[in-house]
Formats: C-alpha cells, sequence, structure tokens
C-alpha cells in the first residue's frame, strides 16, 4: 500500500462561461496524488484531516470512487480550504489561498500506518501550515526511520510561506534527509535554490525535475541522469499534472526492490504520458490505467 499525506481542498477553476463564474473542483496536490493512485490501480490511502462540510463529502466521494482507502483520514467540524487559481496563456496556474481555521491543517500524527505500507509520499501546504506541518514533518521521520520509501513533493506555494528563509532551511535540513525520492517542478528548483547536487547529498536516492513542455529529468546519487520528453496534447490546463507525475513515479518505484528501478527512462516516460493526459482536462483528472 502506498500512503499520501496532506491536504485536500477545493480549487475554483474559472469557467468559460458565464465571466467572472468559478467552477469547485477537488483539489490540493496530495489529493490529486492519491486520486491519481487509485485511478493508476495502486493500492492506495490517504492520510489527512478533512472537512465535515459538503466540500469535504464530495472530496471524499472522489477518493472513494477511486478506490482510495480512507481509513486514515481524520475529520472535522471546520471548513474545507479554498484555493482559487489563475491560468496563464499557457494553462499554467498559479493560486491564491482560503487558509484560516481550516480542517486540514490542524491534522494530528497517527498513531500507525497500516501493516502493508510500503511508501510514504508528502507535499505542498501540508508541508508548510501549522500545526499539521510539524505532524506531517513527524510522520515522514518516523516512517522514513522504519525503512519506507518516501517521495516528497514540496510543490511550493510562496503566497502560504511566511519566512522564505525558515522554510529553505527547513526542508533542507529536516524534511530531505528523510525523503528517498525529491519530486520538485522548475519554479520550485528555482524558488528553494541550491543544486541538485546538494538535495542528493542531503539525503535523497533521486532528484526528479518536471521541465513542463520540455519533459522530466532524474538525477541518481550514483551520478547517472536521463530525460524524456513531454507528450505533445492541446493543454486545457496544468492543474495536476505535477501530482500524477508524483503519482506515477510512486506506482513504478513502490514495486521495484530498495525504491530503485532498473529502467529509469520507462519510469520516466510512464510519468510523462500520464501528465500529459491530465493536461488534456480541465482541473485535476488524472487518468485511468487503461488510458495508459
Amino acid at each position: 500500500m502506498i500512503v499520501v499525506g496532506g491536504e485536500a481542498l477545493i480549487d475554483l477553476v474559472p469557467a468559460a462561461r458565464p465571466p467572472g463564474a468559478l467552477l469547485p473542483l477537488p483539489g490540493g496536490g496530495p489529493y490529486n496524488t492519491a486520486l491519481a493512485l487509485g485511478r493508476l490501480g495502486a493500492a492506495t490511502a490517504f492520510c489527512s484531516r478533512v472537512s465535515a462540510d459538503g466540500f469535504g463529502e464530495s472530496l471524499l466521494a472522489g477518493l472513494r470512487a477511486a478506490g482510495v482507502d480512507l481509513s486514515l483520514v481524520q475529520r472535522g467540524p471546520e471548513p474545507t480550504t479554498l484555493a482559487v487559481p489563475s491560468l496563464g496563456p499557457d494553462g499554467s496556474a498559479s493560486y491564491g489561498f482560503y487558509v484560516e481555521g481550516t480542517a486540514d491543517r490542524l491534522f494530528t500524527l497517527p498513531p500507525a500506518l497500516p501493516d502493508g505500507a510500503r511508501a510514504l509520499a508528502l507535499g505542498t501546504c501540508s508541508l508548510v501550515l501549522e500545526p499539521g506541518a510539524s505532524a506531517y514533518e513527524a510522520l515522514l521521520r518516523r516512517e522514513s526511520g522504519r525503512g519506507l520509501l518516501t517521495l516528497l513533493d514540496p510543490n511550493i506555494r510562496p503566497a502560504l510561506i511566511a519566512d522564505p528563509a525558515a522554510y529553505r532551511a527547513r526542508f533542507l535540513e529536516r524534511l530531505l534527509p528523510c525523503a528517498s525520492i525529491l519530486k520538485l517542478s522548475e519554479e520550485d528548483a528555482h524558488w528553494l535554490g541550491g543544486r541538485v547536487s546538494d538535495w542528493l547529498a542531503a539525503g535523497p536516492s533521486a532528484v526528479v525535475l518536471t521541465r513542463g513542455a520540455a519533459g522530466l529529468t532524474v538525477w541518481t546519487r550514483e551520478g547517472a541522469e536521463h530525460s524524456v520528453p513531454a507528450g505533445s496534447v492541446v493543454v486545457a490546463d496544468t492543474i495536476g499534472a505535477g501530482d500524477t507525475v508524483s503519482a506515477a513515479l510512486l506506482h513504478r518505484l513502490a514495486g521495484a526492490p530498495g525504491g530503485v528501478p532498473a529502467d529509469w527512462p520507462d519510469v520516466l516516460a510512464y510519468a510523462a504520458r500520464a501528465a500529459a493526459l491530465t493536461c488534456t482536462r480541465p482541473g485535476a483528472e488524472p487518468p485511468y490505467a487503461t488510458e495508459l
């Protein structure tokens, strides 16, 4: 089983009609990753705190339909976090957030993960917003210490980070040493600063960089470097594409001995195909296994 920890929220995505309308769609990097894993056929559990409001119910219904285990989900009466993406001409998204007093940031450390857990993925807002961020960090540290494959996707949202220097230090000194795989975008890499060699030295065995239309690249601790092109598709938007990459990577890596694949280019090509299909659909709508 692959456990995905982090926020589930609602993206208020601009609709084509009427002008100025916003369409509520399920979202949040970890939520999208769990949904994508379920659709790809991986045994998946979602570990989060979700509101008992109508949005929260719809979020869980989406995961349930994808076959995701919800036994690790905590519930609360607080409202669901809202994100408002603004789409650029190329379909890329930037975000504003409504996060004060919302349910997901009050996540607490669960006593244990299921016995069958083989991998853990964390990322996005859940690594920033306290007090939940400290609980997720404790979860990452605990599960890494007992040998789980761990994937970290910082998925930086600058609007949520009040102290960038403190976050960068936490990322490098406390999060990276507990990560098996670091997956990040070019925008994340630019914001975080540093070099791939610095990140590999801090702990991960591999760094996977998403490069938009230029595709994906991986660097490994052993010095290997592999790249694959992105799929050629008509882009509706890029919402959820990076999260689909995380899911596809986990789906392939969790079954490899020690989380080290025999064929990195094949793994990257699979992730690129999955992400390309996500980009053809408005909002975060990852593909099913049968589509790949």
